[in-house]
């Protein structure tokens, strides 16, 4: 379905002028989308389609491939025809995509031996508790501390740290070996490709004839090495997992080849495969060290340029490659919030709400929350496996406003955790904040923030970042833009959202809501 409608101008006489345009393509964890932009980085044409999660057992979470593939085509198709355009006129194709979720086929047939594995799934719960309490694991821990002790390198620094969660691509990769004897079976006899969604609209887009990554959804997997830019043969090795089963590693704005002109009509050049987060770091156009991504979608990211230094892991954050473009290798920080989009939206679901417009108008006509918490936790984390969702502190004079207003409230709660995790590690000096996804949209959460962190945060005018930092790596691989410098002119601001409120006159509640944490874990 369309999505936006094109601006004035997009008509039947744009598709006669030789102006050319990007397409980005976001395909995210509830929305699949594709715009379209002009050289001014305006919006001509939008398409979204929601996408289908399957759940065939509690706690897993999967994807049709050829649903997402139909979705995938179907949105590209509408949005160049919402812009009234035809193929003819489409420059190149920036691809950018949820990280983590993953595939394996037949190298030969192309046939998928599974459904995707959402990054959602728990299915490999078990297996990361398991190997979290194990000897071999702490005996790991000992050995690179000491090498990093004795040697100050910090890549020995990330594996003495090393602990497995649910959101890691390597436990349900190795879930997949121990539980789908085809996947095994081929992987033996050298016949399985593994892809992240990235990999597999690629080789699809192709007919199979191009079969490759780019380094920022390489290192989302966690089984890339991001200070060597290799797969991980001491990860693979320790999970039985086949290093012949990895794609190769391309750069992330660069020319991956055309789709196959019976799809579109036409050879679309494929110019960029990007991690969404990435991507909405490069669409925010932070590309100096210091510069700060927030982005609140379905879950909330913290992503810190850290230029050509790769901070090792230290637990809560985690280091990533940004982007590679020729010879400049960028390297993000990264921390994560979970269920901050997906609360919202079940507090919708429960009829807390109507419009999600409405909820900062809900929260700011209270004072407070009357002393009630939101807990959330309806996916596990890595910091508290066992953490239980809830409401805390109900009294009978609560309404939905203050309900309403404790969720959006732990939000901003743990936007201020972990914005103290990232000034307390990361020892670079911080430079703008500018924040995205959908829940950027809402001022309480936006303002709340601002008056806990004490920092400006810009919001810009597209909130739809990763669509936008897929054109953008595009559009510099096809020569659509000259250059960054260029980009950044291209930027548009909506609000800025300046410290209003000294953060201890939030120090109560959030006191009261961090000793409700606590009553919430190991349920």
């Amino acid at each position: 379905m369309p999505c936006g409608q094109p601006d004035s101008g997009a008509g039947a006489g744009a598709a006669a002028a030789p102006a050319r345009y990007v397409l980005g393509v976001d395909v995210g964890s509830t929305i699949v989308k594709c715009h379209v932009y002009d050289r001014a980085a305006a919006v001509r044409g939008s398409s979204c389609r929601k996408v289908e999660s399957l759940y065939p057992h509690p706690g897993w979470v999967e994807l049709d491939p050829e649903v997402l593939w139909s979705q995938f085509v179907g949105v590209i198709k509408e949005a160049v025809q919402t812009a009234g355009l035809h193929m003819g006129q489409i420059a190149g194709l920036g691809i950018s995509t949820q990280r983590g979720t993953f595939i394996t086929w037949h190298k030969r047939t192309g046939k998928p031996f599974h459904n995707f594995i959402s990054w959602q799934d728990l299915r490999s719960a078990e297996l990361v508790g398991s190997w979290n309490k194990s000897l071999l694991l702490k005996v790991i821990h000992v050995i690179f501390t000491v090498l990093h002790f004795l040697t100050g390198n910090d890549r020995y620094l990330a594996p003495s740290f090393l602990t497995f969660s649910t959101q890691q691509t390597s436990m349900k990769l190795s879930w997949v070996f121990k539980n789908i004897p085809e996947a095994e079976e081929a992987a033996k006899k050298n016949n399985c490709c593994f892809g992240t969604i990235d990999t597999w609209l690629l080789y699809r887009l192709t007919k199979g004839s191009v079969y490759a990554t780019d380094y920022s959804n390489a290192s989302s997997t966690g089984i890339f090495e991001p200070f060597t830019k290799c797969w991980s043969p001491t990860l693979c090795n320790l999970l039985s997992l086949p290093l012949s089963i990895y794609p190769p590693v391309k750069d992330t704005s660069f020319n991956f080849g055309s789709a196959d002109s019976e799809i579109f009509g036409v050879p679309i050049p494929i110019m960029a495969l990007v991690a969404d987060q990435q991507a909405a770091m490069f669409g925010e156009c932070c590309f100096q060290p210091g510069d700060v991504k927030l982005t609140m979608g379905t879950g909330g990211f913290w992503n810190v340029n850290t230029g050509e230094h790769l901070f090792a892991s230290r637990r809560s954050l985690y280091p990533l490659i940004g982007w590679k473009i020729g010879k400049e290798v960028v390297y993000l920080t990264e921390g994560n919030i979970s269920d901050i989009g997906t609360a919202i939206k079940w507090a919708q679901d429960i009829d807390l709400f109507t419009h999600v417009d409405e909820t900062a108008k809900m929260a700011w006509s209270i004072a407070d929350s009357q002393g009630v918490c939101f807990i959330p936790g309806l996916q596990v984390s890595v910091d508290g496996t066992y953490l239980c969702a809830s409401f805390m502190g109900l009294k009978p004079s609560t309404t939905r406003n203050h309900l309403v207003r404790a969720i959006l409230e732990s939000v901003a709660f743990r936007n201020k955790l972990l914005y103290d995790t990232i000034v307390k590690k990361v020892h670079i000096p911080l430079q703008t904040i500018r924040a995205d996804g959908g829940v950027s949209n809402n001022s309480f959460v936006m303002q709340m923030t601002s008056d806990l962190i004490n920092r400006k945060i810009e919001k810009p005018a597209n909130a739809d970042m990763s669509s936008l930092g897929a054109a953008f790596l595009a559009g510099l691989a096809s020569g659509f833009w000259t250059d960054k410098e260029q980009l950044k002119k291209l930027r548009r601001i909506e609000a800025v959202f300046e410290p209003q409120k000294d953060s201890e006159e939030y120090r109560p509640a959030m006191d009261t809501w961090l000793q409700a944490m606590k009553h919430s874990l190991h349920w």
